[in-house]
């Protein structure tokens, strides 16, 4: 969570019951606008499938694709799907296409705006479950629609708009996005690339697993020397993050961190990542490889590390293939008890999950403003309870559920405009986004091949059998209270540290309490862990009582790396290595 929304009401009718039914939207108000939308074969000679996307702007300082968000400052944005779309024929949009914030184009003041369109390609999978799907798969770019090489996109335009004149406006997508370079190797960071066969099978076609690994001081000039293992989870990166060889950049233009009310952060972070690296290098910092899996999918920029019916058994190609693989090569020592994993966000939920999935291969897990552990706290939704994700239940009142607050509580989205935003991204779960990817990890498999919806994306209403199977293989919470008891508590004991801001962006504060309640009660064995919480601290908190959450957020490596040592020294069994990697 997340990456990079006020929406109507008017979809939603009042029942006795509270808000277990809805009305379907209301049609838009008639336009005769039109926007057409093509590509010459300049571009693409043959046909394409995908979404194209068309974005209005009132802001000229960046391209309109770059300034679609969940914010308040996001620009419009309407979609379409294509089907075999040939070169020269047009895509439509009229005041039926839906768009975000505003629904429709009838909608748009009369004005002058910046346009600029995007075919987002798609491609065809004839997966070993037997369904056919066409997904936009990952190019290098970590799954985002508005930079990935291959996909069409138009020269911004400025444009003036009427929705009430009849008109239509042509927009050419007249370039492509170009590939990525493959990130540098040095002396600290390796990059590696495998075919995962257990995926490959799943997805009918060759499937790739990667990795960006850190190397110690003195792994080279230490050949014999064997090490603990530490996967740092969390979304996908050009290459190691957070960590910068060279010094800041001293003509870098500072920005302005709005989250943070911060100017400079920019140099901050440069200045931060560096540091690691001096850290790194230094004599007395803990000796181990340090792992940022690489798993972006056809669903977003990571798998969540585990088994899935809609992305494939993605856990056990990176436990059984991925760290086999990088540990032999790299000279781990290849125990679980020299193996943790630690993350924030997305990585904190991963890092969780695969302690407990695995239990047996890692000695722990530091676990950073976790993902929803426990669905009776998805965000701001019970999904069990709550018959609606978007109001709750009441006599008279339409109170919409937030979906993203600052360290204020002021709110800038709602769980509704951001799932009707992931619909304008992508259809049948293909947005690439935060609601779309838990879905697609936690949902089976729906009739058409795409992931089972766990609540209608128009109207919010909670499928409640979706809800039943995410509970038993995902609810993080659940399956330890459910199988604490039968020898999972054992060994788990000391394993779990969770740390969350109470302010946390995204309200993922509120899981980690429920799971608080139920560790803290834990017997035989009791959990011997850790769940700590800040004050007005946003989110990816880690932990960090003496920094600002602006700087101890890009401070995972340095704060965790020596507890992980440390551990693993502690618990080491009779005869285990803990020479060889100490110089």
């Amino acid at each position: 969570m997340t990456r990079p929304g006020l929406a109507s009401l008017s979809a939603f009718l009042l029942s006795t019951a509270g808000f277990a039914a809805a009305a379907p939207p209301a049609d838009p108000a008639p336009s005769p606008l039109r926007i057409s939308v093509s590509f010459p074969k300049e571009t693409s000679a043959t046909p394409v499938d995908g979404r194209v996307l068309l974005m209005v702007s009132t802001d000229a300082s960046e391209e309109p694709r770059k300034q679609i968000n969940i914010g308040l400052k996001t620009q419009q944005i309407f979609g379409i799907d294509v089907d075999g779309l040939p070169p020269g024929i047009d895509a439509v949009f009229d005041a039926t296409v839906l768009g975000y914030p505003l629904e429709s184009l009838a909608g748009i003041p009369k004005g002058t705006y910046f346009v600029q369109a995007v075919l987002h390609k798609y491609e065809t999978f004839h997966r070993a479950d037997g369904h056919t799907v066409k997904l936009p798969m990952d190019r290098g770019e970590g799954q985002h629609w508005n930079v990935a090489p291959g996909n069409l996109y138009s020269t911004p335009k400025k444009i003036d708009i009427d929705p009430s004149r009849p008109v239509t406006i042509p927009i050419s997508l007249d370039k492509v996005i170009p590939p990525i370079r493959d990130p540098a190797t040095t002396k600290w960071v390796r990059h590696e690339r495998i075919r995962s066969e257990r995926l490959s099978k799943f997805w009918g076609r060759d499937m790739f697993l990667g990795a960006h690994v850190l190397l110690p001081l003195g792994f080279d000039e230490h050949p014999h020397a064997r090490y603990p293992f530490v996967i740092f989870h969390g979304h996908f990166s050009e290459t190691f993050e957070g960590f910068r060889e060279e010094p800041p950049d001293p003509n870098l233009k500072p920005d302005f961190s709005e989250r943070f009310r911060l100017a400079g952060y920019n140099r901050i972070q440069q200045a931060e990542a560096h540091q690691l690296y001096k850290d790194w290098t230094s004599p007395g910092f803990p000796r181990a490889i340090v792992v940022e899996i690489q798993h972006a999918n056809p669903y977003y920029d990571d798998s969540y590390a585990v088994n899935s019916a809609n992305l494939g058994p993605y856990g056990d190609a990176i436990e059984y293939e991925l760290i086999p693989y990088l540990e032999k090569k790299y000279r781990a020592l290849g125990a679980g008890w020299a193996r943790f994993a630690y993350g924030g966000s997305t990585g904190g939920w991963e890092a969780m999950a695969v302690q407990i999935f695995y239990p047996d291969d890692y000695n722990g897990a530091y676990v950073a403003c976790p993902d929803p552990i426990d669905f009776r706290a998805y965000t701001v939704i019970d999904i069990y309870k709550d018959e609606n994700a978007y109001f709750p239940a009441a006599p008279w009142k339409r109170v919409p559920r937030p979906a993203q607050r600052d360290a204020f509580g002021t709110i800038s989205a709602t769980v509704e405009d951001t799932s009707r935003l992931e619909l304008v991204l992508g259809t049948k779960g293909r947005s690439g986004e935060q609601w779309d990817i838990w879905q697609a990890v936690y949902s089976p498999v729906g009739a058409d091949g795409h992931p089972k919806p766990i609540w209608d994306k128009r109207t919010g209403v909670i499928d409640k059998d979706v809800a039943a199977y995410w509970k038993e293989r995902y609810d993080l919470t659940h399956i330890l209270k459910r199988d604490w008891d039968k020898g999972l508590g054992k060994k788990l004991e000391g394993k779990l540290h969770i740390f969350v801001g109470e302010a946390d962006n995204y309200y993922l504060n509120n899981a980690v309490v429920l799971a608080e309640e139920f560790l803290k009660g834990t017997k035989n064995p009791h959990y011997g862990g850790t769940v700590d919480y800040e004050p007005r601290a946003e989110h990816c908190w880690n932990g960090d009582h003496t920094r600002p959450n602006a700087i101890s957020r890009l401070r995972y490596h340095q704060m965790f790396l020596p507890r992980i040592v440390e551990r693993i020294r502690k618990t080491a069994p009779a005869g285990a290595d803990l020479k060889s990697w100490n110089y």
